[in-house]
């Protein structure tokens, strides 16, 4: 029987969850999914723009809501743009994220 070759510690290497989009102006930005929540039926996601080092972070990045649709084609991604809707869940994502992130 076989051993595994395991890396110590590999196990708890954080891999990032991320998407490439394209913006209105044909610009593709890379974001990175840091929460998933469902309110209401709808399938929301909580993303903000990947930065590769950590020294290049950007304390002031804005959270960015997705929804989470379906049509004919499949699954396709919307801002939330109504703004009772992006209340609720921002406020949803904010509770649960808080104790992850500084937010305030």
């Amino acid at each position: 029987m076989a051993e595994e070759m395991k890396t110590p510690g590999a196990e708890n290497e954080y891999e990032p969850d991320l998407m490439t989009l394209e913006d209105e102006n044909g610009n593709e930005i890379t974001f990175e999914v840091i929460d998933a929540l469902d309110h209401k039926g709808v399938h929301y996601l909580a993303v903000v723009e990947y930065v590769e080092n950590e020294e290049d972070i950007d304390e002031d990045a804005q959270l960015v809501i997705l929804s989470v649709g379906e049509d004919a084609d499949g699954e396709y991604l919307d801002v939330v743009d109504d703004d009772e809707t992006l209340m609720e869940v921002g406020a949803l994502f904010e509770k649960r994220l808080s104790d992850s992130f500084d937010i305030g």
